[in-house]
């Protein structure tokens, strides 16, 4: 589970959106109702609301003021901050709002940020001495969540940072735009925003400082009887631990609460909850299988509850290791064991949930991750923070939304609709779609009995139990109904083949065209939450992406759709990246698709008088896609300029890759595979952030000029994804992630593969021609849990339409690699079962048909995780139309190629 979202269901019932948005903001402080002081200016920017004096000048960068503050006294510590600034002419931002406040302090908030509730802006280190002294006496006695990237002012809700002032970017370690500050010699560095006290290595903490940075190192674990062994995770509200109580070297759970943080929706704090949890923990001391309280002590003014420990693993882990519908090989055998285990995994939560029910508790919060499975299967419940005494149970403030009741729901029946949402995720683990369309729970029933020998019974109490009321609802988004007997309009399309194609695009087209919102001047078309990181234009999260699958699709987008894009993107908002997928360059792409050439040159020369060169390699944000637009245009326009651009991208390119290039693979059968990890404080494989984005550029640039160079740099590239590749039991090759291994377009091993087909139609190497056909493998599984192009059952249908189509390859190059010598049937009848299984994540949109986006807590339109990439990529398979994801065809001006060379470099 991805936390970052949780924060995005808190606006509208069906998609992802932002509390900064002006739509969005509905309650604001009374501050903020004030007049703006003569001589003042304000500025709105994303969650804040920014005063200064007019002419002001601040440094680029120094040592800010955070003040935190809590729901209660929100409004009086704002004042008090105002009445000290405004006078004093100091610069200052704060929360624009009470929900914008909640949501940075809520239980999954980032914890770099969480508790900063206003900011003030120091012009030198006397001032900002003054400004702490002065506040910290003003501020006396107001509580406030600990700011955990900064230090401490005394006991109050005063903190400093040394950190941007200016809004300046670079490039991280891993390729990511993030704020940006200058080192000692004037280059740009990341502005570190960890949840610990961090001062950079060139800068001097002041001396003022430095009592309060010893204060902060002076409470200590030392003295406590308890030692941490290691870390399980961090929330917003606290840490969960492993620990060893010294007096009777017993092994326990250290669960932390921090003090007016982690909120719920209720506005309850992490301590508050804590303490409802080792009452009600207590009350259920005579119920088997729930863990027992050890302990309770406060360190500091953090809380902590010693548990039991529970031998076992969360059943999610468990779920992902055992599931069968992974594996296109699952044997009636394989599926009958799964289903017993299933069944009795389900009947001991039932027992336990019954016997907390006779308790006169509500448990709250059923999910998988609350289900702690044993060595031996024995099932315990963990995690009581939301349990209630039945008299006071209504609705629990903190829920997992694949397993939350709606409204109608109270007191028991809220653990009667999760223990009936267990039903269906121990054998389709799609819950979430539950909560926006209610007639998915019968939809899901019929795929589980048509894929498991489950007893039908089993399957129709839960539809049952979900379908209990007349109406639903989804997170904080007010009462949604929905009719509870229709069908999921056009969903039976999937399985016609091409005769459906027609019926498919109407209905993707519609439901896209409907969700439109042109009077909104952040997005078109609503999406992923990377649209407000990147931005609302851009091709993978925008409006560019979802008009360019219309128009491959065949669905013409409407003229006023295109003008919403063409005036955004002339003016582009201050931080509009360049990239590719994430950028101009991809917006310039679609316009130039869509007609309006001009316009697309005038948004590539915006392009190039940014410092572009600076960017990464990678394909989504970096400079092989920006080499492969520029040579694309280059070659439709004829102009110097683009061609220059696109050959020094590469230049760039080649210098940052900055290895040599290794000798052919061994001649052997195997597929290339290795130990390293992707992602996370490694370097990613795949090809959007990985070296296949580049083995893409240098192969299209190879088709240009027929220098072999460049095609034994795409091998070199391709080999490098490789060694970051596992193989699974299966026979399935897949990014190794350390704890996952991941087939999907973007990260996984099928977007080395869409690129690696290409390269073998060149260059002809055994080892690499196993890897594609290891890669194959990775295509062909029943089960994907979403359905976007990026990270779901898109790009897998993306990448099998490539294969059919043999996209990209030259006369005489020969078949796509690991083709059978049935001339590619296989492929052709994997990629009818893909896109008949769409149906299973496809949803009622306003009579249309529309897709969940990442997570499936939302829907979403966008091309890279939700219906457009979903139009797209059918379109691929079914319409006839060359429809294929950017430059997976040869650039234009590309020459026919001599055929593939066998191994020769």
């Amino acid at each position: 589970m991805d936390e970052r979202y949780d924060a995005y269901c808190a606006v509208d019932p069906l998609f992802y959106d932002s509390l900064s948005t002006t739509t969005a903001v509905t309650d604001g402080f009374a501050v903020a109702d004030r007049p703006i002081p003569a001589g003042w200016r304000r500025e709105p920017s994303d969650d804040w609301f920014i005063y200064g004096p007019e002419g002001g000048s601040l440094p680029q960068q120094g040592w800010k003021i955070h003040i935190s503050a809590g729901l209660a006294n929100a409004e009086r510590v704002l004042a008090s901050v105002w009445d000290y600034c405004v006078p004093r002419g100091l610069s200052f931002k704060f929360l624009r709002g009470p929900r914008m406040l909640l949501m940075r302090n809520s239980k999954y908030a980032r914890r770099g940020s969480s508790g900063k509730f206003v900011t003030v802006y120091p012009r030198d280190e006397a001032e900002l001495e003054l400004a702490c002294k002065e506040l910290a006496e003003r501020l006396d006695g107001e509580a406030g969540p600990y700011i955990l990237s900064d230090l401490r002012y005394g006991t109050g809700p005063v903190y400093v940072r040394y950190g941007g002032f200016a809004a300046r970017y670079c490039l991280s370690d891993d390729g990511q735009v993030v704020p940006a500050i200058e080192d000692g010699t004037g280059t740009l560095v990341p502005d570190r925003r960890d949840p610990v006290f961090h001062v950079p290595d060139w800068v001097s903490l002041p001396a003022f400082l430095e009592p309060h940075l010893a204060a902060r190192g002076a409470v200590s674990t030392t003295d406590l009887p308890y030692r941490i062994e290691r870390v399980i995770h961090f929330s917003n509200g606290g840490g969960l631990y492993v620990g060893r109580d010294t007096r009777t070297d017993t092994q326990v759970v250290l669960k932390e609460a921090r003090p007016h943080a982690g909120l719920d929706a209720d506005g309850r704090d992490a301590v508050a909850r804590l303490n409802r949890e080792a009452d009600m923990l207590r009350r259920l001391a005579g119920v088997p299988q729930v863990a027992r309280v050890h302990d309770q002590f406060v360190l500091g003014d953090h809380h902590f509850l010693a548990l039991e420990y529970i031998e076992g693993r969360a059943l999610n882990k468990l779920l992902v290791e055992r599931y069968p519908l992974v594996d296109p090989e699952s044997t009636a055998e394989r599926l009958a064991e799964y289903t017993d285990w299933a069944i009795r995994i389900h009947e001991q939560v039932e027992r336990i949930v019954d016997a907390i029910t006779a308790h006169g508790v509500v448990y709250g919060d059923l999910h998988l991750f609350n289900i702690m499975v044993g060595p031996d299967d024995r099932v315990t419940l963990v995690d009581f923070e939301v349990a209630a005494p039945v008299t006071e149970a209504t609705r629990p403030a903190l829920r997992n939304q694949g397993f939350a009741a709606p409204r109608d729901r109270t007191g028991p029946a809220v653990d009667r609709y999760a223990l009936a949402c267990l039903r269906l995720a121990l054998f389709l683990p799609l819950t979430p779609l539950v909560r926006l369309a209610p007639a998915k729970a019968a939809h899901f029933a019929d795929i589980i009995a048509a894929q498991f020998p489950v007893p039908r019974d089993f399957l129709d109490r839960a539809v049952e139990e979900i379908r209990g009321g007349e109406a639903t609802d989804t997170d904080d988004g007010g009462d949604q109904p929905v009719g509870r007997t229709v069908p999921v309009p056009g969903a039976e399309a999937f399985a016609s083949g091409a005769t459906g194609w027609p019926g498919i695009r109407d209905r993707l087209a519609g439901a896209i065209l409907a969700s439109a919102t042109p009077g909104r001047d952040d997005r078109l078309f609503p999406g992923d939450i990377d649209q407000f990181r990147t931005g609302g234009l851009n091709l993978g999260y925008g409006a560019a992406g979802v008009l360019h699958a219309l128009l491959l699709a065949g669905a013409e987008p409407p003229e006023e759709h295109t003008q919403w894009l063409v005036k955004q993107a002339l003016s582009p908002a201050s931080g509009t990246r360049c990239g590719f997928w994430d950028g101009l360059h991809g917006v310039a792409f679609a316009l130039d698709g869509l007609g309006r050439r001009q316009e697309a040159l005038d948004v590539l020369d915006i392009c190039l008088r940014e410092p572009w060169q600076d960017l990464g390699p990678d394909l989504a944000s970096g400079l092989s896609g920006i080499a492969l637009n520029l040579a694309e245009f280059a070659g439709r326009t004829g102009e110097p300029v683009l061609r220059d651009a696109a050959w020094r991208a590469a230049e760039l390119v080649t210098e940052r890759l900055g290895e040599p290039v290794p000798p052919a693979g061994p001649e052997n059968d195997g597929p290339v595979t290795g130990s390293e990890i992707s992602g996370g404080q490694h370097p990613y494989a795949g090809l959007t952030r990985g070296r296949s984005g580049p083995a893409l550029m240098f192969l299209r640039l190879y088709e240009l000029t027929g220098d072999r160079a460049l095609l034994d740099r795409a091998g070199a590239a391709l080999r490098h994804d490789l060694r970051r590749c596992v193989l699974r039991p299966d026979g399935a090759l897949e990014v190794n992630e350390g704890w996952r291994t991941m087939p999907y377009l973007a990260h996984g091993s099928v977007g080395i593969g869409i690129v690696l087909d290409q390269y073998l139609r060149h260059r002809s190497e055994p080892d690499l021609a196993a890897s594609a056909g290891a890669i194959r493998e990775a295509a062909r599984a029943p089960f994907y849990a979403q359905s976007g192009l990026f990270a779901g059952r898109a790009g897998i249908i993306a990448y099998l339409a490539a294969r059919v189509a043999g996209t990209g390859s030259t006369a005489g190059t020969g078949p796509v690699a690991g083709d059978t010598t049935d001339g590619g049937a296989t492929d052709r009848a994997e990629l009818h079962r893909q896109v008949s299984r769409l149906a299973w994540h496809a949803m009622p949109y306003q009579g249309f048909l529309a897709f969940p986006g990442e997570q499936l807590l939302r829907l979403s339109m966008d091309l890279a995780t939700g219906a457009a990439g979903v139009l797209l990529t059918t379109g691929a398979a079914w319409s006839g139309r060359p429809t294929t994801l950017p430059f997976l065809a040869p650039l234009t001006g590309a020459t026919e190629l001599p055929p593939r060379e066998r191994g020769a470099r």
